[in-house]
């Protein structure tokens, strides 16, 4: 059997979104697919801090914000944060506008204070909810005020309509990429900032460099429109059930959610374990 590198997104894929832990059933077939040489690498938005609890179980490396921090074992593969301009660009704009950002360093997060008034609105969508409360509550992130000027890697917002980020989307949006959510609203936007530099599918292709392997000998699963680059790149894809409609007409396979013990049954289905 061919070793293969395995990449897979976290939120909704690995774990329930914000969760830090993965069911038992996909510990035990990452273990089993890692005994049989397979190489194993979250692959996630989260910053580095978040991912900590998580890289406790043993991963070969670590794809984080998308693709800003990347490591295999101790060797740091790449490190690419924003720039300073573009970061106070997009605090300018998203505040002229009216949205919420948080930025996401390697290290901590700070998110604008403003943005909780969407966790106490009930009427809103109740899977965007869930995933602004797993960002920008259960993971602990520190106030804008308490910015300290380190590099940051990723920004994720909330807008109440795409005209609240609409110049911001202009001035910047040859450098960077603005990620809109599935389960966004017209009247409240959910999405991520990402340098076009890179993304998970060309993180995936670095780290299958590294280790001299084809891509055609790598497997991407993944549930939301982040995993998109990643998903096109590997090369076997798969979407998890309950992921996004676009997502699954793009993969190759859709397995059981998270829920579902998907991971394991996705791993003996290609033949992993």
């Amino acid at each position: 059997m061919k070793r293969k590198l395995i990449f897979l997104d976290v939120d909704g894929t690995l774990t329930q979104p914000g969760g830090q832990e993965p069911p038992e059933s996909a510990l035990r077939a990452i273990k089993r697919a890692q005994q049989l040489g397979h190489r194993v690498f979250p692959c996630s938005g989260r910053n580095y801090k978040m991912m900590e609890p998580l890289l406790k179980y043993g991963f070969d490396g670590c794809i984080t914000s998308c693709g800003g921090y990347v490591f295999a074992g101790d060797e740091v593969l790449q490190d690419c944060p924003l720039t300073e301009e573009q970061r106070q660009r997009i605090v300018t704009l998203f505040a002229e506008g009216g949205a919420f950002l948080e930025m996401e360093a390697k290290d901590a997060a700070f998110i604008d204070e403003g943005a909780k008034k969407y966790l106490s609105d009930s009427g809103r969508n109740r899977d965007l909810l869930r995933m602004i409360k797993a960002v920008w509550e259960d993971l602990g992130p520190r106030t804008m005020e308490e910015y300290d000027g380190r590099p940051v890697y990723k920004m994720v917002f909330v807008s109440p309509g795409e005209e609240s980020i609409a110049a911001a989307r202009e001035e910047l949006g040859g450098g960077l990429e603005f990620i809109l959510h599935d389960f966004s609203e017209p009247d409240c936007i959910f999405g991520e900032i990402v340098n076009r530099r890179f993304d998970k599918g060309s993180s995936a292709r670095l780290v299958a460099g590294h280790f001299g392997c084809g891509m055609e000998d790598t497997v991407g699963f993944g549930d939301s429109m982040l995993d998109t680059g990643l998903i096109r790149a590997v090369g076997t894809s798969v979407c998890m059930d309950g992921g996004s409609p676009k997502l699954k007409e793009i993969s190759d396979m859709v397995c059981p959610s998270v829920d579902d013990d998907g991971i394991e049954w996705a791993f003996g289905e290609l033949g992993l374990i």
